[in-house]
């Protein structure tokens, strides 16, 4: 049974799971933090839960507490590995241990419905997002831990500094929600920077662009944020001017001023 587990400070000296910089790692031991950050993610009946680099556990408790129908940790450090199989024998079943790298893993092993929480390595966070968002067909939901910083750009409006790629591309295919912010002081080591809890939830209509296209447009527009779109268009052999009448626009704007809706059209005008 789970309340029958030793607190994490015990599992951490049994596995010599001290935290390691070079993996990102940053540990939450407060279990009623992590069973927080479990219910954010909101009614998880029947659902497949992902999480990424688990750690000792403590957030990995709090998902097999709740109704989840199965959760799969991805895990690179091998000390961590022996913690979950530790964890495993009081599972019933439940806890799928996959050792490996999150950037090579492909989360539609995971049977849909599926969802992701993690408190993320902040260095490889927005690599796993961009993957995680060319496969978002599947997911309920994504609830993952970021630093602040990040965290405000995914849910960044135009017309802010925040808003940028990131921006974009997630509130294109999601609603993105930021729901809390962790200290510093509840992690072991704490980190330099505040983090917070943010909630994609995929949105319920069919792209009409393809990811690669909208990715692509994207990143051109945001190549060269102080230069107005319309040159960075023409550099690219299209016509800025008419393009940037077409999507309703000033000729003038920069890619931080265009809507989500803009850059779609955007997009399908490039293509088309």
């Amino acid at each position: 049974m789970l309340s029958h587990l030793p607190p994490l400070r015990e599992v951490i000296a049994k596995h010599g799971l001290s935290a390691r910089k070079g993996l990102g790692q940053n540990f939450i031991l407060d279990l009623n933090l992590t069973r927080k950050i479990a219910r954010a993610a909101g009614d998880l009946t029947h659902v497949n839960v992902i999480e990424i680099g688990p750690g000792p556990g403590g957030l990995t408790r709090a998902i097999l507490e709740s109704p989840a129908a199965s959760v799969t940790v991805i895990e690179l450090d091998p000390r961590a590995i022996g913690v979950m199989r530790d964890l495993a024998e009081h599972a019933d079943g439940r806890l799928n241990i996959i050792e490996g790298d999150a950037l090579e893993f492909n989360p539609e092993m995971v049977a849909a419905p599926r969802a992701i929480i993690a408190n993320l390595p902040y260095h490889v966070a927005s690599q796993l997002l961009i993957g995680w968002l060319k496969q978002i067909s599947g997911f309920k939901s994504i609830t993952i831990m970021l630093q602040k910083e990040m965290a405000q750009r995914l849910a960044a409006r135009p017309r802010t500094a925040a808003y940028g790629r990131l921006s974009v591309m997630c509130q294109w295919l999601c609603d993105v929600k930021l729901l809390f912010d962790v200290p510093p002081s509840a992690f072991v080591p704490p980190p330099k920077v505040v983090s917070s809890i943010v909630q994609l939830v995929p949105k319920n209509q069919i792209p009409e662009i393809a990811f690669e296209q909208m990715e692509k447009t994207v990143a051109l527009a945001f190549s060269q944020r102080r230069k107005m779109l319309k040159g960075i268009l023409n550099g690219a052999g299209h016509d800025g001017e008419k393009l940037m009448i077409e999507i309703g626009n000033h000729v003038t704007a920069r890619a931080e001023e265009l809507t989500v809706e803009q850059f779609i059209n955007l997009a399908t005008l490039i293509k088309a």
